[in-house]
C-alpha cells in the first residue's frame, strides 16, 4: 500500500468512527484559503464526498471563496472530532469538479436549499434581509414545478491532497502528530513533536 493510500485509509477509518458519534455534522471541516494578497480566510463547508483522487465540497463559484480559490489554487482542510480527541489536517491544490458530478450532487440537495442556489448572492452585500427572501420567493414562483436546474455558478471543488497530519490527543499535551507530504511526486510519512 502507497503512503498515499495508507493516509487515505486512516482518514477514511476515523471519518466512519465520526459518523457513528452523536454529532449534527460529522463532515463538517474548515477550509482555509488566502487571497491575491495572501490575506487568509477560513470558514466551516461539508465534506461531500470522498474518493481516491480527494475531498470534495460545493459552493456558489462566486463567493469569497470562490474568488480565493480562482487567485490561489491551494486550500487546507481542518477536521476536528472532540469526542475521538483527533483532529486531521488536509493540505492540497484544487480541481472543479467536473459538471457531471455538480449536477448529479445538485438534484440530490433539497428543494428549498436548489431554491437558495439561486436566490443568495452569497458573500455580496445585502441591504435588508427582505431582499433575500424576496429572491427566494421569485425563484420559487419560476419553477412550480421543483425542477431547478443548477446555477451556472455553483459547483464543487475537489481539494488534491498533498500534505495530512493527523493529531491525537494525548496526556500532559504529549499529543501525537503522524504525518504524510508528497514534495516532487513523492510520498514520506514522519512524526512530529507535540
Amino acid at each position: 500500500m502507497s503512503l498515499y493510500s495508507q493516509a487515505l485509509a486512516e482518514f477514511r477509518a476515523l471519518f466512519a468512527q465520526a459518523q457513528t458519534l452523536d454529532t449534527d455534522y460529522p463532515n463538517a471541516m474548515s477550509l482555509a484559503t488566502a487571497d491575491s494578497q495572501g490575506r487568509p480566510s477560513v470558514r466551516i463547508v461539508l465534506l461531500k464526498e470522498l474518493d481516491d483522487r480527494g475531498f470534495v465540497f460545493y459552493t456558489n463559484q462566486r463567493s469569497a471563496k470562490g474568488d480565493d480559490l480562482r487567485a490561489n489554487a491551494q486550500a487546507e482542510l481542518m477536521f476536528y472530532w472532540e469526542k475521538l480527541k483527533r483532529q486531521v489536517r488536509i493540505h492540497g491544490v484544487i480541481e472543479s469538479v467536473s459538471d457531471a458530478e455538480a449536477d448529479e450532487y445538485w438534484m440530490t440537495r433539497p428543494l428549498e436549499s436548489r431554491i437558495g442556489g439561486w436566490a443568495s448572492q452569497q458573500s455580496q452585500v445585502l441591504d435588508k434581509r427582505e431582499e433575500l427572501d424576496d429572491s427566494y420567493k421569485t425563484i420559487e414562483s419560476q419553477y412550480p414545478d421543483g425542477n431547478i436546474p443548477r446555477p451556472p455558478h455553483w459547483s464543487g471543488y475537489r481539494v488534491l491532497p498533498d500534505y495530512f497530519e493527523f493529531w491525537e490527543e494525548r496526556p500532559f499535551r504529549l499529543h501525537h502528530r503522524q504525518c504524510y507530504e508528497q514534495k516532487e511526486g513523492v510520498w514520506t510519512a514522519f512524526l512530529l513533536n507535540p
